[in-house]
C-alpha cells in the first residue's frame, strides 16, 4: 500500500495503536466517478503539482530527463519530515511557492550584498548555481528551486493554465457551447501534449456524455486527426463505461447524487467564493467529511456493519480502494484543522497522477475485453 505522504503513517500510530476512545471506521469502496473528477482536474497545489507532472514514487523524484538539471539533483526526495520548506509550502499554489522562493533569494542576497536583478523562476535557477552558498544557507531550498523550475518550464510548454481553466469550467460551470469552443481550440493547438488533451476529453465525457448536443464523437475525430496515438484516445469509451452516468446509476448510490448529473451538481453547489480560477473544484470528500462532522451521512449510502453511529465520532479513517489524490489529502489536512476535535486519517492503494489513473482504465479495458 502507498500511503499518502507523511500523515497516514504517523496518524495511524498514534490514532489506533495507542487510541483509548473507540476508532470510526470508515472504509470507501472505489467510487470511479470521484477518482476520475479528481485525477482529470490539473493540480495546482506544490504536492499534487509535482505528483502530476514529474511523478513522486516513495517520496522520490527521478529528475534524469530534465533538461540542464545539476548531477546533485539527479534523483529529488520530498519529505515533510526533514525538509522544513516543503512542509511550510506542500499545499501552497504555483505562485504562492515562487514567491517564496523568491523570498529567500532576496534574503540571502542582502546578506552577501548582491545586486542581480531577479524577476522569474529562470533568474532563481542561474542565481541558485552562481552562488554555491546559498545551497548551503538555504539547505533544502535549492532543490526546490530546481523542481519549481522544471515545473515553470512544463506549465510554460504545454499551455497548461489555459487547460487548467477550462478543465475548471467543465467541472464548476455548465455553459456547453462555450465549453465546446474552448476544447476545440486546445485540441487543434499544437503547443498541448497529448495527455493534456485527452484528459480534456475525458473530463468532458463524464460531464456532458449525455448532453443532446454532445461533442464527444468530434473530439474523438479531431484527436484521431491530430495524430493522438490509439493508445490514448482508446480511453474515451472505456472512461465512459468505466464511470459514466450509466456505471454510476448501476452501482449503490455512493454519494446519493444519481448519477454524473447529480454528482456534477454537487460538486457546482460545493464551490465557495474563490477568486482563483484554477481552484474552483472541491473534491466530493470535502462535503462528505462535512456531513459525517455533522451527523448528516446517510446510513443507505454508508450503512454500518454492526449498530450505528449514535454521537459524532472523534477518529476517523477514510481507506479509499482504488486510489486516493494528494487535493483529497489536502482537503483532509484543511479539515482537521478546522476541526481540531476529529481527526481523520487519509489512506488508499494508490496515489494517483493522470498517468498511473489511464494504466489502471487500460487494465478495465483488458479485462472488458475479456468478456
Amino acid at each position: 500500500m502507498e500511503s499518502v505522504q507523511y500523515n497516514t503513517h504517523t496518524h495511524i500510530h498514534s490514532n489506533i495503536l495507542f487510541l483509548k476512545s473507540p476508532v470510526a471506521l470508515f472504509v470507501f469502496s472505489l467510487c470511479l466517478l470521484r477518482v476520475c473528477l479528481c485525477v482529470c482536474l490539473f493540480a495546482s497545489a506544490y504536492q499534487a503539482m509535482v505528483h502530476e507532472l514529474v511523478g513522486i514514487h516513495n517520496s522520490r523524484i527521478d529528475m534524469q530527463g530534465v533538461p540542464g538539471v545539476p548531477k546533485d539533483m539527479k534523483e529529488i526526495v520530498l519529505t515533510a519530515d526533514t525538509d522544513t520548506f516543503y512542509k511550510k509550502n506542500i499545499y501552497l499554489n504555483f505562485g504562492e511557492i515562487g514567491e517564496n522562493i523568491r523570498t529567500l533569494v532576496s534574503e540571502f542576497q542582502e546578506k552577501t550584498k548582491s545586486q542581480e536583478n531577479i524577476q522569474s523562476i529562470s533568474d532563481m535557477k542561474a542565481f541558485v548555481e552562481n552562488y554555491p552558498q546559498f545551497k548551503q544557507m538555504s539547505g533544502t531550498v535549492s532543490k526546490h528551486v530546481t523542481l519549481v523550475g522544471e515545473l515553470s518550464r512544463l506549465v510554460d510548454t504545454n499551455e497548461l493554465l489555459d487547460v487548467s481553466e477550462v478543465e475548471q469550467t467543465i467541472a464548476c460551470q455548465s455553459n456547453h457551447n462555450d465549453t465546446v469552443s474552448s476544447i476545440r481550440s486546445l485540441l487543434l493547438n499544437d503547443k498541448v501534449n497529448d495527455l493534456n488533451k485527452i484528459r480534456l476529453v475525458l473530463l468532458y465525457a463524464l460531464r456532458y456524455e449525455t448532453h443532446s448536443n454532445c461533442a464527444l464523437s468530434e473530439f474523438a475525430e479531431t484527436l484521431f486527426r491530430q495524430g493522438v496515438a490509439d493508445e490514448w484516445r482508446k480511453y474515451i469509451p472505456v472512461i465512459v463505461k468505466y464511470a459514466g452516468s450509466s456505471a454510476v446509476e448501476r452501482q449503490s448510490d455512493l454519494f446519493g447524487s444519481k448519477g454524473a448529473k447529480g454528482l456534477f451538481k454537487q460538486i457546482k453547489s460545493s464551490v465557495k467564493g474563490v477568486d482563483n480560477i484554477y481552484t474552483q473544484h472541491s473534491p466530493l470528500l470535502t462535503s462528505t467529511l462535512d456531513m459525517l462532522s455533522k451527523g448528516k451521512l446517510k446510513e443507505s449510502a454508508y450503512p454500518f456493519i454492526k449498530g450505528k453511529m449514535t454521537e459524532r465520532p472523534q477518529d476517523v479513517i477514510v481507506f479509499m480502494v482504488g486510489g486516493t489524490t494528494y487535493e483529497e489529502e489536502f482537503e483532509v489536512e484543511k479539515f482537521n484543522e478546522e476541526n481540531p476535535s476529529m481527526r481523520v486519517v487519509l489512506a488508499g492503494t494508490s496515489v494517483h497522477n493522470t498517468a498511473s489513473f489511464c494504466k489502471e482504465m487500460n487494465s478495465f479495458a483488458h479485462k472488458v475485453g475479456r468478456h
